[in-house]
């Protein structure tokens, strides 16, 4: 954000917020706010993420609030540990009109939990990484469960729009359908009653406003505001105007059919919204916490449990935050975390992560992180604050909705006016009949509703295949990657090191070199060392050893029962003047000696993940041109790996900003329009993470600094993921340019139609409405990605 002044991020649910455009106008006033970095509203979430530098924090919040209750006066405005900000609430605010308008809109405060919470932003890089720390993560659970319809008696929701709704509980669908019924029933009776003037006109204007008057008077009130372009406007004009001709049935009957159209898509984007909530239901309700040294627990809500705390969980429950297992076995499912089916085993020491489901026995848990410091505090925060930093196809949207409708008013305007005066025999009443149908085609709700659905469902997808990616700007980046550069330690191999070979020498057996080599490791806390041991899996003796000495780069001197003992590389045994085999083996070598002769060595190697080979073929299947390895290990040991995986390229011998720098060599020598990624583990790689296009913490389950310095965490240690989120990506803009060629080819193909006469207000109506939610539910389609 280049401020230089701390950045803070301030989050809002619009209850109530119930059509796209709406959303659009709320974004695009609150962004024009002083004062304000950046603000995204998330249509799908209903919420709308401020940032402001920490200085104007309140004063701003403020200001966009107002802005908000001028733009949607019927939004509630929920802060956390504050009531909704609707009707009384905006009494202060310098609107009048507002207040008259929801006289009648009273809060349910009472049973709700607010949501709002502000954390501390940190860029990451390129100004797009914002990371909240902690805290603010418990209302974004509270949200999953608001938004997806999953309350659990936590709150309840009174919507009360002023105008019409896209968003139909069940109560307001069935008064819209009793007004759809009379509206029916009405106008068949102007048509068919032997009624005839006035009294026909009457039964016509009765109908429209029991069908169309909410929209009529949202229009209204919109205008008085300065909102003049919007979807209530089109189709008062629209309809009002058919009137005004003379076409009183159809003026009323597109009115109910656009309403009834409206319906439908209410349902597809709340069954949408679901869909997406319910890939992460992963929030738990509750924590048992022990009370005492005894065995009574009290069931508490996980954000009141403390680190040290004690908590049980019992067959069928989700852990509720991150801990240490104390006492109890059970296998747990962690398929909501990681997108991975095969229960895992859970035993006494075993670490554990809030949103495993215990499967079978009972556990208790020592608590280390808070709720707001859990991992599914975490992942809940990332997923659903992913819209926030949008894909380019979405601004473009944005962009084009903002300008696109007024141009459509004004070519409706002239196609109403211009073809009656010039062209002989045309008449007024035929041309501005073809101008309204024009109006009705030139919504762009399609595009305005299932664009951002699209994206958020890709993440959501992604989510429930164990990649969170933290925005859809780095979801529709992965498109273009055509370098993938991997870490190797913890990211193609395992990151573990195992005794591969034992190979003694001098008349030594391999146990007693084995001995030799795990006494004189005994003390020493090398990844090395405790290869050895595990290895050994003995008792080590300690009578007899003595004058233990670590030489740093070189290995470990020893005396066993006054025998001198060396344990290290090949420089340790030079520099004692020993003779020593050198190995044809890849891997890191041990050599042993004994009282200045050569005992043998041990080879000690990283082992190679199962599906690393897989994962990177994958990759070049998919069209990426370059798989780099980068490693801080041997050159032997590097490429040897390399060679056995099928990678392009290995860089061996590589400190940190080694990596950096090979990177930005990388960098400079691919198109502008190739994106690069680098996969790491999370820990030792951030400056990498940050310098890449897009960067992929590999194994980042349970790791706050993966969570905190990656653009894509893959919470399993499969590298095969980052094939998997890259199908999910190209899947995810497919659908999304179906969309928009859909809906603009139908749009172009009827306000051709309706210009030259052909078509009429029904067929009008269906390009609005109609491909909207034909275009809403092609874009959940995304959220069926499961294992791909």
């Amino acid at each position: 954000m280049g401020t230089g002044q701390e950045q803070v991020k301030r989050e809002l649910l619009l209850d109530g917020l119930d059509c796209a455009n709406c959303a659009l106008k709320i974004e695009n006033g609150v962004k024009k706010i002083k004062g304000i970095t950046d603000c995204s509203v998330n249509f799908v979430t209903k919420t709308l993420l401020v940032h402001t530098t920490s200085d104007m924090d309140e004063h701003v919040l403020e200001e966009a609030k107002r802005k908000v209750l001028r733009l949607e006066p019927h939004i509630r405005i929920s802060e956390k540990g504050r009531p909704p900000l609707g009707n009384q609430a905006s009494a202060g605010l310098g609107d009048p009109l507002d207040d008259q308008l929801h006289t009648h809109a009273e809060t349910a405060a009472e049973g709700r939990h607010d949501h709002g919470g502000h954390s501390h932003d940190h860029d990451h890089h390129e100004g797009a990484h914002h990371h909240s720390h902690g805290h603010v993560a418990d209302h974004h659970a509270h949200d999953h469960h608001s938004h997806a319809g999953h309350d659990h008696g936590h709150s309840h929701d009174h919507d009360a729009h002023a105008g019409h709704s896209h968003e139909h509980g069940a109560g307001q669908t069935k008064v819209l359908l009793a007004r759809l019924a009379a509206g029916s029933a009405l106008v068949a009776a102007a048509i068919w009653s032997p009624l005839d003037g006035w009294a026909q006109l009457a039964l016509y204007v009765v109908a429209y406003l029991i069908a169309g008057g909410d929209i009529v008077l949202q229009a209204f009130k919109n205008i008085i505001r300065g909102q003049v372009f919007d979807e209530y406007f089109l189709m008062s004009v629209a309809t009002i105007g058919a009137f005004a001709i003379g076409e009183y049935p159809e003026g009323v009957a597109v009115m109910l059919f656009y309403q009834l159209g409206e319906l439908f898509q209410g349902m597809a984007v709340n069954r949408s919204r679901k869909s997406i909530q319910s890939l992460m239901d992963i929030r738990p309700d509750y924590a048992n916490i022990l009370i005492g040294s005894g065995d009574e627990t009290k069931r508490v809500s996980p954000e009141d449990v403390r680190i040290g705390d004690r908590i049980v969980v019992r067959a069928g429950e989700k852990v509720p935050l991150d801990g240490i297992v104390k006492a109890g076995h059970s296998m747990v499912d962690t398929s909501a975390l990681t997108g991975e089916s095969v229960p895992r085993e859970l035993e006494p020491g075993s670490d554990v992560l809030s949103g495993f489901v215990n499967k079978n026995g009972m556990l208790t848990i020592e608590v280390t992180k808070t709720f707001g410091e859990s991992t599914v505090s975490k992942i809940l925060d990332l997923v659903q604050n992913a819209s926030s930093r949008k894909a380019k196809t979405e601004h473009f949207i944005s962009k084009f909705a903002r300008y696109y409708t007024p141009v459509v008013v004004i070519l409706a305007a002239l196609i109403a006016f211009v073809p009656p005066l010039v062209l002989s025999g045309a008449t007024f009443a035929d041309w501005i009949y073809r101008a309204l149908v024009f109006l009705v085609i030139s919504c762009p709700c399609a595009l305005v509703v299932s664009i951002p659905l699209g994206f958020f469902g890709g993440i959501g997808a992604a989510s429930r295949n164990g990649i969170l990616v933290k925005g859809s700007n780095y979801l529709e980046a992965l498109n273009d990657v055509k370098v993938v550069v991997f870490d190797k330690t913890g990211t193609l191999t395992k990151g573990v090191f195992n005794v591969t070979a034992i190979r003694p020498e001098g008349g030594y057996t391999e146990g007693e070199l084995m001995e030799l080599a795990a006494i004189a490791e005994a003390q020493s806390n090398h990844p090395i060392a405790e290869s050895i041991r595990a290895a050994w899996a003995k008792d080590i003796r300690t009578q007899g050893v003595e004058g233990y000495d670590e030489v740093a780069g070189y290995g470990i001197r020893v005396c066993v029962d006054g025998r001198e003992v060396l344990a290290g590389n090949a420089k340790l045994m030079e520099q004692a003047g020993i003779t020593y085999t050198k190995p044809e083996t890849v891997g890191t070598v041990v050599h042993i000696a004994e009282a200045g002769a050569y005992a043998g060595h041990l080879i000690i190697a990283d082992e190679v993940k199962d599906d690393a080979a897989a994962a990177i073929q994958a990759l070049k299947k998919l069209g990426i041109h370059k798989t780099v390895m980068l490693t801080g290990d041997a050159k032997a040991v590097g490429e040897a790996v390399g060679q056995a995986l099928g990678v392009d390229e290995v860089y061996a011998g590589l400190l940190p900003q080694h990596k950096v720098e090979r990177l930005e060599e990388l960098e400079a020598g691919k198109s502008p329009k190739e994106k690069m990624v680098f996969v790491g583990d999370g820990i030792n790689d951030t400056p990498v993470l940050a310098r890449a296009d897009v960067g992929v913490a590999m194994g980042g389950l349970g790791s706050d600094a993966a969570i905190e310095a990656a653009d894509v965490v893959i919470m399993t240690d499969e590298p095969s993921r980052l094939a998997s989120a890259i199908r999910i990506a190209k899947r995810t803009r497919m659908i999304v340019w179906q969309n928009i060629g859909f809906a603009l080819g139908v749009k172009v193909i009827f306000l051709l139609l309706g210009v030259f006469g052909i078509a009429t207000m029904w067929e009008a109506v269906f390009s609005d409405v109609g491909v909207t939610v034909l275009a809403v539910l092609n874009a959940m389609r995304v959220l069926r990605v499961k294992n791909i």
